[in-house]
Formats: C-alpha cells, structure tokens, sequence
C-alpha cells in the first residue's frame, strides 16, 4: 500500500496549511491589488479599539470588510446598517479564519434607502438653522431635586431608570407616559417635553430640573419618531436641561443632536442625571478632613513663622545707630564742601577773562567774512538752478507746438472713427437680432392665437356680456354674434314674419 500511494502522488508537490494560505493571499492580493465596490452596508461593528468592522452586500453575496481606526476618523458620513456606499480599498484574506476581506480605505455613501436619505437630507436642514450648535448646548445640573422622564409606563427603560436612580441618588422622578413607536410616538414626545417646560416652579407638580427622553433599541423604523421634526424641535427649544436616551449605544436619532447630552442606553442617562450618594458623602467627608487638616497646619506653620521672625528682628535703636551716625559725619563735612564749590566756581570764572572789544571786533569779522564768501556761493547755485528750470521749461514748449498738438489730434480722431464703426456694426447687428426676435413672437402669437382655431372650423359665440361659453347663457342672450374666421354673422332676438300669421317665436337655444 505504501509502494502504491507514493506510485499515485507523481510530482504533486505538498503544501503545509500556511502556504498554501500564503500562496492564495498573494494570488489575491496581486490580481485584486485596488478595488471598488458598490454594496449595501450590512452588519456594523464598532469594538473598543476603534476599527470598524462590516459586511457589504447585494442580492446574492456578501463580502466582508474592515475599516481601521484612521480610516474610520477621517470618515465624515459615519457608515451605517442600510446605507449604500462605494468602497475602495484592496482584497486580502485572513488567515485565521480562512476567508478573504477587504481592507477599506475609503467608502462614501452612493445611495441611501428612502428612510436614510430623508434622514440625512432633514439632518442637514435642521443643522444649518443650529439647532445642533454644541455652542447652544447646556450644563447639566449637577444634584437636581425633579427628574422628568419621557418614556413609555410599561417597557422595561423606566425600571432600569428608577432603579439605577434608587442605587445611586434618590430623586423625586415625574413620568410623561407617551407612544415610544408608531405614528403617535412623535406628538406626544413633542407634547411631553412642552408640557414639562410649561409646568411652574415650585407648583403643586413642581417643574423638573432636567428631563430624560428614553427608549430601547430597535430597528430604523422603530426609532423613526425621534427623527421627526416636530420632536427635534421641541428638544432644541426646552429650557429644561434633556438627556437623550433613546435605542442601543450603536444607534443614533436626530434628537441625540438637539439634546444636551446623549446617553448610549438609559441606565447610563440616569448615571448621568445624578452622582453617587455613597461617593459624594465619602468624599464630602474627605474633603472636610483635608480641610482641618490642612487649615491646621497652615496656622501651626504661620504661628512658628511669626515666632522666628520677631527673634531676628533687631531692636529700633539698633536699626537707627548706623543711620544717625552716617548723618553726622555728612553734617561735619557739608560747610567745607560748599566752601570748595564756591573757590572752584570763581577760579573758573576767572579763566575766562574779561569781554573787550577787541575780541568783539574779531568774532564780528570772523562772521563777515563767512557771510561774504556764502553770497559768493549763491550765485552760481542760483545760475544754475535757472538754467535747469529754462531747458525744463523748453522741452514743456516742445511738446506743445502746433505739429505735435496736429498728430495727437489725428491719432485720436481715427481711434474715436473706429470705435463709431464698431458702435454702428454693433447696433445695426443688435436691432437685426431684435427684429428676428420680434418677428419670431409675433409668427408664434399669430401660431397660438384663436384665429387659428377659428380656421380649423371652430367659431366664437358672443353674447350681451361677452362671450357665450354655456347652453344656458346662449338661452337667455337677447341677440348673438357668431365670429367665423372670415366674418362674424349677427342673428338678432325675434324670427321674420311668414304671411299674416305671426310665427310663434322661437326658443333662444333652437339655433343650435
């Protein structure tokens, strides 16, 4: 038997499990290298690490896909169940599970079911007028004493709500039982969030300190009335901090955008609305002992600071002994310094010497003489700057003369020719086309007008008022006018005589 199978393989090389998976990785990764799909977007997965992971589908096949977390960030239209998309990425396999993929690097929406392309078209709408501004968004208030709730009474959400409310913080909770589904849902959603903003603080039902709009998850048409209109208005304009909490953690209505805050589920929107009581007692407590503590030892400390600072502060005396002794040695040397300043002052006086006229005599020539020999300098200056200013005004005449003035003017002249020729050529080519025009308006006019009607074998029956449109009318008209398309024929309100009989006159409708 042994003899016999290795007679049967023949040169059929083997394959471990590996390479094989790498050799059929290669063969599609090399003839699939960059590809793009137009698919249906089927199941979407989105796990902690930030890949998203999907199914595109048509009719008969699906192909699975992966979008890596920088991919899935740079996205603008996040990718949804139903929506359809063109893909463009490479086919590789996974190894692991020995089926091929691919790896998404771009996908935009194609083309989106009637209820995704109405969403999305009413999401931009309602975008551009701000009602999702994060600007406009409110704080939530950090202990509030009435919680409103907007669900159904009898689902599983608002015994989750109570009861995470009950662990955490009790709170007084006020319930607007409404339609989470179906064609009542959005009204009354609307109605609960107005009534609630509508109701007076303090009041017998006091006004809520924040309210939560909560649902379970459920499929696009499910959710369906929390993307009406009516709905995302009311939560844009209450005056009343809303938490959103409507479907699963992957779902998303437009009233999540309106809200001021959104909660994946409805438990974590009552995590949201209130602390833990256990905690904030506990660090309430802590808070007060750190303060003691701290305050303790912050006085303990300024206690000993005073005491070592008033040790090593000299007494006055001794702060004023330097002082006061600096001060009299500068009162004993004061006399002879003024003294000094006054001999050096004189000395320097003195070096000066007397004003005698001769010196006034030499400072007066020595000026004269510089005075004279700048008048000398003037004026070949001014010879010069006349001479510059003549040829200036000289080449100012030559352009002037009567030849230069003769050719500018000629050279103008034709150019304003020319601009008359093309004005004229212009005008004469607009009133050409405006007549064309005309005379086309005026064909269609004659074209549409009745009287063509009337020459296909039509006629127009006027009466006392105008034209005649009924039996009726035609019956009590005194006389009638019928308008041929080569005439019109009046028959007038009585028949004519016949012997000396009179005919009996004939009813006003046995013309026609």
């Amino acid at each position: 038997m042994d003899l016999i199978d290795d007679a049967g393989a023949g040169n059929t090389p083997e394959f471990s499990v590996s390479e094989l998976s790498g050799a059929v990785k290669r063969i599609i990764e090399g003839e699939f290298g960059h590809v793009r799909v137009r698919a249906e977007v089927g199941r979407v997965s989105r796990p902690r690490s930030g890949h998203v992971y999907l199914d595109l589908k048509d009719d008969r096949s699906v192909i699975s896909g992966v979008m890596w977390k920088g991919v899935a960030a740079r996205q603008e239209t996040p990718v949804e169940e139903g929506m359809e998309v063109i893909a463009t990425g490479r086919l590789t396999t996974f190894p692991g599970q020995s089926k091929y993929q691919i790896v998404i690097e771009d996908i935009r929406p194609a083309g989106m079911g009637a209820l995704m392309a109405m969403l999305e078209k009413r999401r931009a709408a309602l975008q551009a007028e701000g009602l999702f501004d994060p600007a406009r968004k409110r704080k939530l208030p950090y202990l509030p004493e009435v919680i409103g709730v907007v669900t159904s009474p009898s689902g599983a959400v608002i015994r989750d709500i109570l009861h995470r409310l009950r662990d955490r913080f009790p709170r007084k909770v006020l319930i607007w039982p409404v339609a989470v589904q179906g064609a009542a849902c959005a009204p009354e959603v609307a109605r609960a969030i107005e009534g609630f903003n509508r109701l007076t603080p303090g009041g017998a039902l006091p006004r809520p300190d924040l309210l939560i709009v909560a649902r379970g998850g459920g499929s696009v048409e499910d959710l369906w009335g929390f993307n009406e209109e009516i709905v995302v208005r009311a939560a844009a304009a209450s005056a009343i901090p809303l938490i959103s909490a409507v479907g699963h953690e992957t779902d998303t209505t437009l009233i999540d955008h309106a809200a001021d805050r959104r909660a994946p589920t409805p438990s974590a929107a009552a995590e949201m609305a209130v602390p833990v009581r256990l905690e904030l007692a506990a660090w309430v407590g802590d808070v007060q002992a750190r303060m003691a503590r701290a305050m303790g030892h912050r006085a303990d400390a300024r206690r000993q600071r005073l005491r070592d600072l008033s040790r090593a502060l000299p007494r006055a005396d001794e702060l004023l002994q330097n002082p006061r002794q600096r001060l009299d040695v500068l009162a004993d040397r004061l006399p002879a310094a003024l003294s000094r300043g006054v001999d050096r002052r004189r000395l320097r006086l003195s070096e000066c010497g007397t004003l005698r006229p001769g010196l006034l005599t030499r400072a007066i020539a020595s000026e004269r003489a510089r005075l004279n020999d700048r008048a000398h300098r003037l004026s070949p200056c001014l010879s010069r700057l006349i001479a510059n200013r003549r040829q200036a005004f000289a080449q100012q005449a030559a352009r002037l003369r009567p030849q230069v003035l003769a050719r500018d003017v000629a050279q103008h002249r034709a150019k304003l020719d020319d601009l008359s020729r093309c004005l004229d050529e212009a005008q004469a080519a607009r009133l050409a086309e405006a007549r064309r025009k005309l005379d086309a308006l005026d064909r269609l006019r004659e074209t549409l007008g009745y009287r063509e009607t009337l020459r296909r074998g039509y006629a127009v029956v006027r009466g006392d008022g105008g034209v005649v449109t009924n039996k009726e009318a035609a019956e009590n008209a005194t006389a009638l006018e019928i308008e041929f398309h080569d005439g019109r024929l009046k028959i007038g309100g009585s028949a004519p005589k016949r012997g000396p009989a009179k005919a009996p006159k004939p009813e006003q409708g046995s013309l026609f």
